[in-house]
This record gives C-alpha cells, sequence and structure tokens, in this order.
C-alpha cells in the first residue's frame, strides 16, 4: 500500500533534497523518459531511464535517497504520479516511456511492456527480441492501460511502460553494454514510431545525475 495518495500529500511530509529529489531534464525533444519511483524505490530504473533518454530527450526521475525505506513509503501509483514537473513534460510530450521496477513472480527477467501506446509497444517489443531480451506484451498485471497514467497523459494520451524485475535491473547496472543494448532497443523504436513536432522548446536542466 502506497503511503501517499498524490505528490501534494507527500510533499507536506517529506523534504525535497532529504528524503526524495527530482531530475527533470529539459530538451527540444517530442520524447520524455519517465522513472517516476527511481532512486532506491525501485533501484535501477534511473539510470536505465537516463540511458534510453541519452543526450536528445528529455529526461524526468523522481528518486528516493534513503536506502532501507519500505517501497510504498515514497511510491506513488501511476495513475495518481501528479508531480507538476512530470506533468508539465509529458503533458507537453508527443511520447512518453516510463521505466519501472516489478517484483519477479513468475517471470524473473522478462521485461513486460504495457502502456495506450500498442504501435510502439509492439516496435519495442520486436528491437528488444531482436536484441536478446525477453519481453511480453499480453500481461494484463501492470499494462499501464488507464488514461491516467503517468505514461499515457501525453498530447496523443498513449505511453509505453516497461517493467523490469530486480534481476534484470542488477544485471544492467552492472554491465553496460548490456545498458546499452536495451537503451538502443527503445531508442530505435522511438525513432521508428513517427511523433507530433512540438513547439522549441530550449534546454533547461534542474539538477544533474551526479
Amino acid at each position: 500500500m502506497d503511503r501517499y495518495s498524490s505528490y501534494a500529500e507527500l510533499s507536506a511530509r517529506e523534504r525535497e533534497g532529504i528524503g526524495y529529489r527530482i531530475i527533470e531534464v529539459v530538451r527540444p525533444s517530442q520524447v520524455v523518459v519517465l522513472a517516476p519511483h527511481g532512486g532506491c524505490i525501485e533501484p535501477t530504473t534511473s539510470l536505465i531511464a537516463a540511458a534510453i533518454a541519452g543526450d536528445d530527450h528529455s529526461l524526468y526521475c523522481f528518486e528516493g535517497l534513503r536506502r532501507g525505506r519500505p517501497h510504498g513509503d515514497l511510491h506513488i501509483t501511476s495513475a495518481r504520479f501528479d508531480e507538476q514537473r512530470a506533468m508539465r513534460l509529458v503533458t507537453g510530450a508527443s511520447i512518453a516511456v516510463a521505466v519501472h521496477g516489478r517484483l519477479e513472480r513468475t517471470d524473473p527477467d522478462g521485461i513486460w511492456l504495457g502502456g495506450l501506446d500498442a504501435g510502439l509497444m509492439e516496435l519495442a517489443a520486436e528491437e528488444l527480441r531482436t536484441t536478446g531480451f525477453r519481453c511480453r506484451t499480453d500481461v494484463e498485471e501492470l499494462a499501464g492501460k488507464g488514461p491516467a497514467n503517468i505514461c499515457n497523459c501525453t498530447t496523443t494520451g498513449q505511453g509505453l511502460q516497461l517493467e523490469l524485475p530486480p534481476a534484470l535491473r542488477d544485471r544492467l547496472r552492472d554491465d553496460a553494454e548490456l545498458l546499452l543494448r536495451l537503451a538502443g532497443s527503445i531508442r530505435t523504436a522511438i525513432a521508428v514510431r513517427p511523433a507530433r513536432p512540438l513547439a522549441d522548446r530550449s534546454p533547461r536542466t534542474s539538477s544533474s545525475l551526479s
């Protein structure tokens, strides 16, 4: 169970820079990549999101900073993730990719793809499989189909959600080549998927990844 049902509730009790931080890198791109449960909440998701964003797509990470806290302490479910910087980026983008961590359950190394952008989801699945990753597009659990899900709050009302298990996230953390291979697969899918142009946005960074 999440401790907070909205960012307003969370920010009233938690101190930014102490319990959590927000990384926002705005680039003149039609694409934003998010890790709404980054840092210590769902480890390695920020690293994966940054690799997918590269130097040309916008990036947003909400990161828990204190190890050992229960998952639900700073986890705001995607359908209620309403932090204003994230919403500003996503609602101004044509494509959003949200990176999440999931429990292992009965699939210890598969990537579960979801979101309402069925075209991008199928392209991403094809690219991931071509580069050696296992993935599924038919999992109803954590499917990211709700219109209020942060990844679907784009100008098109669609987005892509990636759910990765712990063992795979650990491998991606420790293997730079594997991380680049995964990021390249998603970036290729994004490049193939047409996106509507946005008004010019100048690069702006509110925090660093260091």
